[in-house]
């Protein structure tokens, strides 16, 4: 019936996406209308009479072209949102590596500091005094990412140490300092970020990395080039492989014209 496929042709007019997607709705629709068109004419109804009552309990052309336009809209919309949160994932991640690196290094030249003004405390004498033990005490009491010290002679058996009975929390490390000047050597056990840091990025990267590869395999559906090699490329190449993608199909766009 032709009046049928021209109001489901109004309908999809346009509808942006996936053709093949938009055939197959298409279709569907038409199919449903002419199932209500037999039945109505069953019942007595014209032809005509039939037709225009299909398509009115349907919904209208308005209502129903309302509906395709906002439902191909929304798959549009889903798309950006998809990338908008992988970029956003890509950012926080480089942020927070940005910011404990930058973070952890100025912790470790304060404890640079510190050992450094432990050494100087000692100076060239060959026992640790009380003042001295008092000075590195309240370096571990007094900073919360030392959680002990350790302060050894290089040519007497002179040696002290202090460390917190709490666990921390985060994982640590010994660290050492010595002078030439001094005959003493530091070793300190302190907080280490490394794995914070490095975990952000990474989950930073690993997030952008797999809903860019969602964003790029919708995409390439919508244009009707959707296959397992472009997938796996996707997800192996990301950006660059979504750039291959962006230029094989311009190319043949612009020799489809010419």
């Amino acid at each position: 019936m032709k009046q049928i496929e021209v109001f489901v042709d109004s309908v999809y007019l346009n509808a942006t996406g996936n053709r093949k997607e938009i055939k197959e709705l298409k279709a569907e629709m038409k199919n449903h209308l002419l199932e209500a068109v037999y039945e109505l004419k069953s019942e007595g109804k014209s032809e005509q009479e039939a037709i225009e009552i299909a398509i009115e309990r349907f919904g209208g052309e308005n209502e129903i072209r309302s509906v395709v336009s906002q439902l191909f809209q929304a798959q549009k919309t889903f798309a950006k949102r998809v990338l908008y949160i992988a970029f956003t994932f890509l950012l926080l991640g480089i942020i927070g590596f940005l910011s404990l690196g930058l973070f952890e290094y100025q912790h470790y030249k304060n404890i640079e500091n510190i050992g450094n003004e432990i050494l100087s405390s000692l100076g060239t004498q060959t026992t640790i005094s009380n003042d001295a033990k008092e000075i590195m005490t309240a370096s571990v009491e007094d900073n919360k990412f030392i959680y002990g010290v350790k302060v050894t002679s290089n040519i007497s058996n002179s040696d002290f140490e202090f460390f917190e009975e709490t666990n921390p929390i985060l994982n640590h490390f010994n660290t050492g300092f010595n002078n030439k000047e001094s005959d003493w050597s530091v070793e300190m056990e302190i907080s280490n970020f490394d794995r914070l840091t490095y975990g952000l990025l990474s989950i930073g990267l690993v997030v952008y990395w797999v809903l860019f590869t969602i964003w790029a395999t919708i995409n390439a559906y919508h244009h009707r080039r959707l296959n397992i090699g472009w997938i796996i490329v996707f997800a192996i190449f990301n950006v660059l492989g979504y750039l291959v993608y962006y230029l094989i199909g311009k190319k043949d766009h612009s020799n489809t014209i010419s």
